[in-house]
């Protein structure tokens, strides 16, 4: 049964983190944007889908390789670009 459960979690980690390494959304291209306000992400226009992620905020599990994630802080400060 543990056995089981540590499988489980590493596909749910292990594949998202595969994923990221390709940059399969771009992400690498956006990465000039860490530090920057939040506001920036919201106003980007781009072909992939686009999430922006508060602080603290809730975000479904799903993994879209084809996705860009721009985590803001408290200060609604971008602090990550990844895809996801």
């Amino acid at each position: 049964m543990v056995r089981t459960h540590l499988a489980a979690l590493f596909c749910l980690v292990a594949i998202p983190a595969c994923a990221q390494e390709t940059d399969s959304c771009g992400a690498s291209g956006f990465q000039g944007l860490v530090g920057q306000s939040g506001e920036i992400a919201h106003m980007l226009v781009l072909e992939q889908p686009v999430r922006v992620i508060p602080h603290d905020g809730m975000v479904t599990m799903d993994f879209r390789p084809d996705r860009i994630n721009f985590e803001l802080d408290a200060e609604e400060r971008i602090t990550v670009v990844r895809c996801g």
